[in-house]
């Protein structure tokens, strides 16, 4: 068992074609499975770009970094378990990363109420390029990007239209925004996202024996009370809704400790590769919010 998850040295073919058609059958999966279930809900039109900058404070964008990220690092180290020389696994990681999301911003340029967004496919970039340099330069990553996202509840508290005539709820609203499930809000839901710059501390002071090598401090941005793209404002049944002062949006910014699970001494094969992979989630450490709103708060679990 453990020669299975253990890289292989030179090109092992098996493994290599296996690799291939999970990739394929992934690729393909996830392409059919992400257009039935979103895209192919709103109409469509021609090809066209849209400027989204600056909608949902730019949670989006920050996804989009640490998506193309984790997936370059994820494909570069699959290909790395094939056997694959360095310059091919990390060619298979640029690969790889950029068309898995290209693919989703091809199907935003024919979708109508979004379009091809120059933003995302420039953070996209910079996902990729973070990975790429990083492993090209330095053989290893010293800055990882991960994101943290705990469940957050949402008033059930009535407010009215401005007309007064209808009411609805925060809970409502995030519903229909971020999905009711938990997996819809762990994805979906920028209210609860904070996306992570964790820098190794060891790796960027020469393998100084007093750090540990897992310990890293991480720095943190997320954002609250979004409740549409834009702005605070939605139409149901031609009633408009407007949220008041007291729930305006605003910035969030952390820093705070983190776990480098890659870097944890650990011989056995398979708990390496889950270590691995379970890195591009944020360990729930003490941190330090400031925000927009002048508030300064320590956490002791960051969300």
């Amino acid at each position: 068992m453990d020669l299975i998850f253990t890289p292989a040295d030179t090109l092992n073919k098996k493994r290599f074609n296996w690799a291939l058609g999970v990739s394929a059958t992934t690729y393909t999966g996830f392409s059919i499975g992400l257009y039935n279930a979103w895209y192919k809900k709103y109409p469509q039109e021609g090809f066209h770009t849209f400027n989204d900058w600056n909608e949902w404070e730019n949670m989006d964008k920050m996804g989009h970094l640490y998506t193309s990220y984790f997936q370059g690092v994820l494909c570069y180290k699959g290909a790395k378990w094939t056997g694959l020389s360095e310059n091919k696994a990390l060619t298979t990681g640029l690969i790889c990363g950029t068309l898995f999301q290209t693919t989703i911003e091809v199907m935003d340029g024919f979708s109508s109420q979004w379009g091809w967004s120059w933003g995302d496919f420039a953070f996209n970039n910079l996902g990729l390029g973070a990975f790429y340099f990083q492993q090209k330069h330095w053989g290893e990553q010293r800055i990882s990007f991960k994101v943290s996202s705990w469940p957050k509840k949402y008033s059930t508290e009535p407010f009215p239209s401005e007309t007064g005539l209808f009411t609805s709820t925060l809970d409502a609203r995030a519903s229909g925004l971020y999905g009711a499930t938990w997996a819809e809000r762990y994805l979906k839901d920028y209210n609860a996202q904070i996306i992570w710059a964790s820098f190794n501390l060891s790796s960027f002071t020469n393998g100084n024996n007093k750090i540990p090598k897992w310990l890293n401090i991480a720095v943190g941005y997320g954002a609250e009370n979004m409740f549409g793209g834009f702005e605070n404002r939605w139409e149901i049944n031609d009633e408009n809704f407007i949220l008041p002062e007291d729930l305006n949006r605003y910035q969030e910014f952390y820093i705070g400790l983190d776990v480098d699970l890659t870097r944890i001494k650990i011989k056995n094969p398979f708990l390496k590769s889950l270590f691995s992979t379970l890195n591009i989630f944020k360990a729930p450490m003490p941190a330090i919010e400031i925000n927009t709103r002048g508030e300064f708060t320590f956490h002791l679990l960051a969300r």
